[in-house]
């Protein structure tokens, strides 16, 4: 067959735009005061406070697990717009601390929920997991490959703590969060900017399984970070991105109403204040001060709980931004549901 008689290929005609449609959100049951840290680590709750803005955070039980959190949360997003499980095009589920290598959560997740023929797939951006995946919902939408996407964040990293580690056993926490993402006549999710600089790939990582080995009392890889390498990047490169995004979503600083950063230390939110020159009107996000550092599953879940305590509202235009291990970075200017 000659070049000329070839036939083309056809292209799906996918939707203008997407948006979030609802959120829905779980956290661990478990309440970890600083007090009770300092049980388990040579520090003080004063101190941990001052460095973080952490004051308790949220551990799992036995019970919870990625799994059934993911799940939980789930029906939570898809109950508030009445959705059938059986509707759901896709299943994507941004985690670190799925330990089966295959199948991927989603998958699980989209058994449970009974979305038996959706597409599943997991995504390991580490804190910029929910980014990333809300990037991926976005192109699978407008692509017209899915009608909509179930956008899940999940972390159970208590397991993953290294007590010993007294710099960051204080930090990380567990919970889950889900958006579905619908198609949208108006742009509800803004392009994202994103990215990694992995010559620093070995600031933050999580061992691998072969090392479990010379803590069989712990039994799950441990997560091991470079604090002070992570700050001063995210002090640089994620701030220059966040200003990125604002303008690749065409807009200024002054347009936007909520600003919500991956909740991994208060005092990199505070300086990334400083850096972007946000206005005062611009709703911040302090979740992490009774929760912790949740990962994939901080920025969802601090978007549900700021619409439930009506720190944000239906419609606000928000900056979204994770940064974490890989090194690793996505954001985008969102509209909440």
């Amino acid at each position: 067959m000659s070049q000329s008689t070839r036939p083309e290929l056809s292209l799906v005609e996918g939707a203008h735009s997407s948006r979030i449609l609802a959120t829905g959100h779980v956290r661990g049951s478990r309440v970890v005061t600083n007090e009770e840290m300092c049980t388990m680590i040579d520090s003080t709750p004063e101190w941990i406070e001052q460095r973080t803005g952490i004051k308790e955070r949220r551990w799992a039980t036995a019970e919870q697990t990625p799994r059934s959190m993911a799940v939980e949360a789930a029906r939570k997003a898809l109950a508030k717009i009445g959705m059938d499980p059986a509707e759901i095009g896709a299943v994507v589920c941004a985690t670190v601390s799925h330990h089966r290598p295959s199948p991927s959560l989603a998958t699980y997740v989209a058994h449970d929920l009974g979305a038996n023929s959706a597409v599943a797939f997991d995504l390991n951006a580490a804190c910029a997991g929910f980014c990333y995946s809300m990037s991926v919902a976005d192109s699978m939408i407008r692509s017209g490959s899915v009608p909509n996407v179930l956008v899940i964040g999940v972390e159970k990293l208590s397991e993953m703590t290294n007590i010993a580690d007294r710099g960051t056993a204080f930090l990380f926490s567990d919970g889950a969060a889900a958006a579905v993402v619908g198609s949208s006549q108006t742009v509800g999710v803004g392009p994202a900017v994103w990215g990694s600089a992995s010559d620093q790939v070995e600031t933050i990582e999580i061992e691998d399984w072969t090392e479990v080995a010379s803590h069989p009392e712990v039994g799950h890889p441990l997560i091991a970070m470079n604090g002070r390498s992570v700050f001063k990047w995210a002090m640089t490169a994620v701030v220059q991105k966040a200003g990125e995004a604002i303008e690749k979503a065409g807009l200024t600083p002054a347009d936007l109403d909520v600003f919500i950063p991956h909740q991994a230390n208060d005092r990199i939110t505070e300086a990334m204040l400083r850096h972007l020159k946000l206005p005062e009107s611009v709703t911040v996000c302090h979740d992490i001060a009774d929760m912790g550092n949740t990962s994939a599953a901080s920025i969802p879940i601090a978007i549900d709980r700021m619409l439930e305590r009506g720190e944000a509202h239906s419609g606000d235009i928000a900056l979204i931004i994770g940064f974490g291990a890989g090194l690793v970075f996505a954001g985008q200017v969102v509209v909440l549901p």
